[in-house]
C-alpha cells in the first residue's frame, strides 16, 4: 500500500511563532547596526532559512553585517528560550486535525525554516515529536522553495510525490511543494494572504483544520 504523506511547516501552520521572530529580528538588526526592520515585513519573510531571511531584508547589507545579524538572532532567540519568553502556541484545531489525519492512515512530516534544534524545542513542547515520521529543518537543506526538504521526508517516509501533500502558509511553502512535484495547500491562518498563495500555485486555500481535514478526505 503506498503511503500517503502530509507535509507541514510549522511556523504559521502549525504554531503562531511571529512574536519572538519579530523580538529576535529587532535584536538582531540593531547589534548588526542595521535599521530596524518592518514587522510586517519580518512576518513576510516567516519560513525561509535564516541567513535568506535576513538577506532578503537587508538587500544593502554587507556579506559581514548579514553574518552578525545571523548570529545576533540565534543569540537573542536562544536566550529568550531559556529565559521562557518564547511563546509559540498552536494554532486551535491542529492536535485534533493530526488525531484525524493518523487515523485515517496519514503519515505525517515537517518541512520547516527553523533549525533543527527549535523545530525539535518546538514541537517537543506540545509533545507532538512522536506524531512525525520527517523532520526537516533548516540546518542540512538549502532554504524553501528549494524542494530537498520534501524530497528527503519522502524518502524517509517511504512515499511517492503523487500521494504527498505540502501544506504551508507561505508561497515559500508552495512554491517548495511545486518544485517537488507535489500536491501544495495553503492555509489561511499564518502569514501569507490567500491570494497571494493562490497566485504562488497553491491547489487550495483552506481556513480553519477541520477544512483541511475534509479536503485530505476528499482528495
Amino acid at each position: 500500500m503506498t503511503t500517503r504523506l502530509a507535509v507541514f511547516d510549522c511556523d504559521g501552520t502549525l504554531v503562531d511563532g511571529q512574536a519572538p521572530v519579530c523580538d529576535a529580528m529587532e535584536v538582531a538588526f540593531a547589534e548588526a547596526g542595521l535599521p530596524a526592520p518592518d514587522r510586517r515585513d519580518v512576518r513576510q519573510i516567516v519560513g525561509l532559512s535564516l541567513p535568506v531571511a535576513i538577506r532578503t531584508l537587508a538587500q544593502e547589507a554587507s556579506d559581514a553585517e548579514v553574518t552578525r545579524a545571523v548570529d545576533a538572532y540565534k543569540s537573542s532567540f536562544r536566550t529568550a528560550r531559556e529565559n521562557g519568553m518564547v511563546s509559540e502556541p498552536l494554532f486551535e484545531g491542529i492536535v485534533p486535525l493530526l488525531d484525524r489525519l493518523a487515523t485515517a492512515g496519514w503519515a505525517l512530516a515537517v518541512a520547516t525554516g527553523k533549525s533543527n534544534r527549535g523545530l525539535h524545542h518546538c514541537l517537543g513542547e506540545h509533545g507532538l515529536i512522536d506524531r512525525f515520521v520527517s523532520l526537516q529543518g533548516a540546518d542540512h537543506h538549502p532554504s524553501k522553495p528549494h524542494p530537498a526538504m520534501l524530497h528527503t521526508a519522502m524518502e524517509e517516509a517511504v512515499a511517492e510525490a503523487e500521494q504527498t501533500v505540502m501544506i504551508g502558509d507561505t508561497i515559500y511553502d508552495i512554491e517548495m511543494g511545486r518544485a517537488a512535484q507535489v500536491r501544495a495547500i495553503g492555509v489561511s491562518w499564518g502569514y501569507h494572504a490567500t491570494d497571494t498563495l493562490l497566485a504562488a500555485g497553491a491547489e487550495t486555500v483552506v481556513d480553519t483544520p477541520d477544512q483541511l481535514g475534509d479536503w485530505l478526505d476528499d482528495g
